[in-house]
């Protein structure tokens, strides 16, 4: 079969907003986060696709929620943002690939999301499960997506760059239609570029259309403060050895205790404004939220080459406002950067800036990685040895409500303990 129609990269904006950190792995309560306040401003901002996953605890109620707003439906209309979810990963050590469990999954996070479609559904960490379950899972997503129109792309995602290759070949190879999106994370950072240099031309050669690069921090390891500990504790899997590399590339950077040395910062900066270069090749043309006034017709016809792929992720509206500011001076330096900045009132000197900034990251980024040493590049062990998949045979549980709809947050008791869910209004 041929490739889908229109190409997700001529769609897709190229800042996605990720929310798994609306999850008790990363914050100790994930329901106190302003996850409303955060859609709410991320949407204000220009910012035009959502990701996430069932996996991700409570993450799809509370974006769900947030977009299930008198704010949200008086002013962006569904067409005009993209939701991307997962299917497949229940917990740690529980897989579910399933024709049944797939359906199962979809219709909750429709029900979940408060959508009838969803744009981009991919397989969650494909390399917990045979090549054979991920085979059979994409291709009951297409049969959802060719024979109800819920599902609009496909793709898969997981850690090791390798294995994504392999699948996606395989999927080709297999089915004669190459993957619509394959997300990768922790793999374009200061720390680790394989994405780059070791993925990225078999996927392109797999026919991949766009590859999104998610966790520019490597999940948090890559701050000052080290790994973020949620509700489930130390979840990281970076060996000792490496957390002190960065440690020590930390202190280097930040020797001066100049705020914007800290290593989160270049890290941030860095991998979003290479990722938007040397991704550009499996990237999109969808709206770049520069801060221009937005047009939803133009999402379509974005006027410009395309961008490397990124995915965000915040816990507090802050961050948001930041990351936002980071991502606008990184489009300032663009080549038609200066144009941009004018046009979305910003200066010719905030351009100035940019190009400024990124002469200091670069280096600031040379001398990180040359004290990370034998680190740079290092990828550990996904799944780790010995992993067993629980979920031994297919499961459906008992249903469970979903939460009513609120301006402001879902109610807390609705989200845990088991309330029966809706049951599906329409079958896929």
């Amino acid at each position: 079969m041929p490739p889908t129609t229109p190409a997700l990269s001529t769609l897709l904006p190229p800042l996605i907003c990720g929310t798994a950190t609306f999850n008790d792995q990363y914050n100790p309560d994930p329901y106190t986060l302003p996850t409303t306040s955060i859609v709410h401003e991320a949407l204000s901002l220009g910012v035009r696709a959502f990701d996430t996953s069932p996996y991700y605890g409570p993450a799809e109620d509370l974006l769900g929620a947030a977009l299930d707003t008198s704010f949200v439906h008086q002013n962006f209309p569904r067409r005009d943002y993209f939701l991307l979810t997962k299917i497949g990963r229940i917990s740690g050590d529980e897989f579910d690939y399933s024709e049944t469990w797939v359906r199962h999954s979809v219709q909750r996070s429709l029900e979940r999301l408060h959508t009838s479609y969803l744009d981009v559904v991919y397989c969650h960490d494909v390399e917990f499960v045979s090549p054979e379950q991920v085979l059979t899972a994409v291709k009951e997503l297409r049969r959802i997506r060719d024979e109800t129109d819920r599902i609009k792309y496909v793709g898969i995602s997981g850690y090791p760059v390798a294995t994504l290759c392999e699948l996606s070949e395989m999927i080709l190879r297999e089915t004669g239609e190459p993957l619509d999106v394959v997300m990768s994370y922790a793999n374009f950072t200061l720390q680790n570029t394989r994405l780059a240099s070791v993925a990225l031309p078999r996927l392109k050669a797999a026919g991949v259309d766009v590859v999104p690069n998610a966790s520019v921090l490597g999940m948090g390891l890559l701050r000052r403060k080290g790994v973020p500990i949620g509700a489930r504790g130390d979840f990281h899997p970076s060996p000792q050895g490496l957390r002190a590399a960065i440690q020590a590339a930390s202190d280097c950077s930040n020797a001066q205790h100049i705020p914007d040395n800290r290593i989160e910062k270049v890290a941030i900066r860095w991998a979003l404004e290479n990722w938007m270069r040397e991704g550009a090749e499996v990237g999109s043309t969808g709206d770049p939220a520069s801060g221009i006034p937005w047009i939803r017709e133009k999402i379509e016809r974005y006027g410009g080459t395309k961008l490397g792929v990124s995915v965000m992720g915040v816990s507090n509206v802050e961050e948001l406002q930041e990351t936002m500011r980071v991502w606008r001076s990184i489009l300032d330096g663009l080549e038609d950067g200066e144009k941009t900045a004018l046009d979305a009132g910003r200066s010719v000197d905030d351009r100035s800036w940019s190009l400024q900034r990124q002469k200091q990251v670069r280096i600031l980024a040379e001398g990180i990685r040359k004290t990370l040493g034998e680190w740079v590049d290092y990828a550990w062990l996904s799944p780790a040895p010995g992993f067993v998949n629980k979920r031994s045979a297919p499961a459906i549980p008992a249903p469970l409500l979903t939460p009513a709809a609120s301006p402001d947050q879902v109610p807390k008791r609705a989200l845990i303990n088991g309330v029966p869910e809706l049951q599906p209004t329409v079958q896929i």
